[in-house]
């Protein structure tokens, strides 16, 4: 068993490392869960929210251009009013099972006759779901929500699969998984910071005003990138998506100059983004620069698109890890979202 590091005292650094695993796990547990014989599904909303949501919005990037149903990732109370009858899906995904935003939307899909699915490591939505006879998906994870993307993911990734909404996705997990064990050589807490990109990147983030950017399906991952850097670094992050930046945000590069010297913009990139939006990203690079922004890219690795998701979200991991440990902060506890929690519960 590795040493765990003081400054790490919860092993945050262990539940990056089980990412590959995490994936391949809930892949394998969902395809053997119980699954009853929905009504043809003509739509699929998940509801989640933080890191539970984060699967959601990484499973309907990738499976928008493979999938003819369509699916939505919401972060909401309740449901849109489109959400109705049992050809809806309402997959209802929270890590403890007490997000209130999510028990709203599950207790609103009973009432409009959706399809459900449930999924949580327990609480009020285990119990409620058992108790009305919807089918609900336990997962055994102890750690922070934001650590149980595999879990999120792969969960759903193989319900797709039983719905018959893509083919089989074995090879593609195995790729993804392969890239994450190899990179994970490269980018481990024991790699020196000579040959560690990730600690390398993390250092020149500190005391910057951090923006990330990403086309298409990678999107996704800047906003993992930024929530990431949030609850581990506890640092200010955004993220925005390509084209749709070039059509306002290259505006602003002008005010107020006084915080340029202070922002980073970091661009994603994968050999699967669209060729016009790869000249996108070249050339915002270049408006940058001429601003006075300092840039950074970090380019997807592996074989399909998958891989290329999963490479890209695991440094992202790293970095903001290795940034959370420059700042001298514990990457694990998120003490603000605990207090504004507990404040929001009060009579």
């Amino acid at each position: 068993m590795k040493e765990t590091n003081p400054k790490d005292p919860e092993n945050m650094a262990g539940y990056i490392e089980s990412l590959p695993t995490d994936l391949s796990t809930a892949r394998q547990q969902g395809l053997e869960a119980p699954l009853p014989n929905y009504p043809k599904i003509q739509k699929i909303l998940i509801s989640g929210m933080g890191g539970s949501a984060i699967g959601g919005d990484l499973f309907a990037s990738y499976l928008a251009p493979l999938s003819a149903v369509p699916i939505i990732s919401r972060r909401d109370y309740d449901l849109p009013a489109w959400a109705e009858g049992p050809d809806t899906l309402v997959v209802c995904s929270s890590h403890s099972g007490n997000t209130e935003e999510t028990l709203s939307s599950f207790h609103t899909a009973k009432e409009r006759g959706c399809s459900l699915l449930a999924i949580s490591t327990g609480g009020v939505l285990q119990r409620e779901a058992l108790a009305a006879g919807v089918p609900h998906w336990y997962f055994n994870h102890t750690g922070q929500p934001r650590t149980a993307i595999g879990w999120s993911f792969g969960l759903l990734l193989a319900l797709a699969e039983r719905l018959g909404l893509i083919y089989n996705q074995q090879k593609d997990i195995d790729k993804a998984v392969a890239i994450m064990k190899e990179q994970f050589q490269l980018l481990e807490p024991s790699k020196p910071l000579i040959e560690n990109s990730a600690k390398r990147l993390a250092g020149q983030l500190l005391d910057r005003n951090i923006v990330i950017f990403a086309a298409g399906a990678v999107e996704v991952i800047a906003r993992r990138w930024k929530t990431q850097i949030n609850e581990l670094a506890k640092a200010w992050a955004s993220f925005e998506g390509i084209p749709e930046m070039n059509h306002n945000t290259l505006a602003g590069l002008v005010f107020p100059e006084s915080l340029f010297e202070k922002t980073s913009a970091i661009f994603l990139q994968a050999p699967m983004d669209h060729p016009r939006n790869q000249k996108r990203i070249d050339l915002s690079t270049q408006f940058f620069l001429e601003a006075g922004i300092g840039v950074d890219s970090v380019v997807a690795r592996g074989e399909g698109r998958l891989a290329q998701l999963w490479s890209l979200l695991q440094f992202g991991d790293y970095v903001s890890y290795y940034l959370a440990l420059d700042y001298g902060i514990d990457p694990t506890p998120v003490e603000a979202l605990n207090a504004f929690k507990a404040a929001l519960s009060e009579e």
